[in-house]
């Protein structure tokens, strides 16, 4: 490696167009959640965002402390100005 190469995996310094927390899902990134991702959805920041689509203008959020029978919280899926950003 050269001086300037790092020997760190890439992580990109926008977060993805599509995040979800659950590990199940197609859109769940460890690496990318460990670098604490915030969302500000239509002005104001959100912490009970499950999952997040930004080109599509919607997120999914938790429900208060409600959980289906699988054990899975129960969302909303509510749609408008997504602004994914890193905290740290």
């Amino acid at each position: 490696m050269s001086e300037g190469e790092s020997s760190k995996p890439y992580v990109a310094e926008t977060p993805p167009d599509r995040l979800s927390v659950n590990p199940r899902s197609p859109y769940y990134s460890e690496a990318v959640l460990a670098r604490d991702v915030g969302v500000r959805f239509n002005g104001v920041d959100k912490t009970n965002v499950e999952e997040y689509c930004v080109s599509e203008g919607w997120v999914r959020l938790a429900v208060g402390r409600t959980v289906d029978r699988a054990g899975n919280p129960m969302t909303v899926k509510l749609k408008g100005t997504v602004e994914p950003y890193f905290r740290r």
